[in-house]
């Protein structure tokens, strides 16, 4: 198969499994939120958040996830002089742990699933802003390889991540307050 078909592929289902692992994120926040609410209301949230995120999780996240891995190793096969380059060892650690990311977001579907996740509402706030992190910095790899200096690119993340940090509190303290 043409290696930009391949590529093509691959960056379509990464953009599938962003977007369910975003999405995935955001509904958990809404059934922990929905705990605040009567029981009547409680329950029917509560109860369409789970359905809709058991159908993101098995009919988008993981199949993109699937479709994402195997494209991106069948492009490795067809050019392994790739897994020589620093920027893409980097990258693959950084897939790594989205992956377990992946596997961590499951573990709280499953935690869902049985009426309790244990992080809690500010916890699922931070821990959904993990994936934009690895977002900004698998996309900058794959972009920018080895075009700028891995000092600049380390610092660049730590702002980026103080600043989702700062931009959830800053929410939170939003949110709190009475209209």
């Amino acid at each position: 198969m043409n290696y930009l078909i391949l590529k093509t592929i691959h960056l379509i289902a990464v953009v599938c499994w962003f977007a369910g692992l975003f999405y995935m994120g955001r509904l958990f926040i809404y059934h922990k939120e929905a705990e605040k609410k009567n029981d009547v209301e409680k329950k029917i949230l509560q109860d369409q958040y789970r359905l809709m995120s058991n159908r993101l999780m098995y009919i988008i996240t993981w199949p993109s996830t699937v479709v994402t891995s195997f494209f991106g190793f069948y492009m490795l096969y067809q050019n392994t002089i790739l897994l020589k380059l620093d920027w893409m060892k980097v990258k693959l650690i950084l897939v790594s742990f989205l992956l377990l990311y992946t596997i961590t977001i499951q573990i709280f579907l499953k935690q869902l699933n049985k009426g309790n996740i244990r992080l809690s509402e500010l916890g699922l706030r931070i821990w959904n802003e993990v994936a934009t992190l690895l977002l900004i910095s698998i996309i900058s790899l794959a972009i920018l390889k080895s075009s700028i200096s891995w000092i600049n690119a380390i610092l660049t993340f730590i702002v980026i991540a103080i600043i989702l940090m700062l931009l959830i509190r800053i929410y939170k303290i939003l949110i709190k307050k009475p209209s």
